[in-house]
């Protein structure tokens, strides 16, 4: 198990050789791009995702939502995307395909396909009705929401036909965050792997099948 301090060291001893660390020396090209959710990328950095089965909350409180992000800073977004999940968490739509083993496999078979290449993989946690992923960017010439459009494509096609339905299977936007600095992945870290906890799912974290964190990153 790591603490800030070790997980700090261990992010430095990784980075060994790099040009940069990109939770440290943010590069200066970025992207700006707006549709529901505003999103700002980098051409690298470290990012903690969250996307989800179509309409797997209520559009009413959605719109709610919606306002308090447009009008929120920094911290104060932190605090609202803990509603975000937690409405994931107590969704009553029945709408939980990620609950099927075969489509949680397909899930993790989308996020790994793209580990090395694009991404480097730090965590994810795969829940009921959406997942969480926390990875550094690899591919400097792709946009995270490209990437991010590429694994859920894999994946709503595998879903898709092991339900023989058709339609759409992700919700289109996702809502991600570029990580400040160490402490702030030190607690994504520690709220990706706890979450299955927290909504009540399993005792320990160890428990639920659906949990990678690459050992190097490790803090429980």
């Amino acid at each position: 198990m790591l603490g800030l301090n070790e997980l700090k060291s261990a992010i430095k001893t990784k980075k060994a050789g790099k040009d940069s660390c990109p939770t440290n020396n943010m590069v200066e090209i970025k992207h700006f791009h707006k549709r529901r959710l505003p999103h700002l990328y980098y051409n690298e950095g470290i990012y903690f995702v969250t996307y989800r089965l179509y309409q797997s909350i209520p559009q009413n409180l959605l719109d709610k939502l919606q306002k308090e992000i447009n009008s929120s800073d920094n911290e104060e977004q932190k605090r609202v995307f803990k509603k975000y999940d937690k409405l994931l968490d107590m969704a009553k739509n029945q709408k939980f395909y990620l609950k099927n083993p075969l489509i949680a496999e397909a899930c993790k078979n989308s996020i790994m396909f793209f580990d090395k290449k694009d991404i480097d993989v730090i965590c994810y946690c795969i829940m009921p009705n959406h997942v969480h992923l926390a990875f550094e960017q690899l591919a400097k010439n792709k946009l995270v929401g490209d990437i991010m459009a590429s694994i859920k494509r894999y994946s709503a096609k595998s879903a898709n036909e092991i339900l023989n339905r058709k339609g759409k299977f992700w919700q289109a936007e996702s809502f991600d965050r570029l990580v400040r600095d160490e402490k702030e992945l030190y607690n994504i870290i520690k709220y990706v792997l706890l979450n299955p906890v927290n909504a009540g799912l399993v005792e320990d974290y160890k428990d639920w099948p659906h949990t990678y964190c690459q050992k190097e990153y490790l803090v429980l």
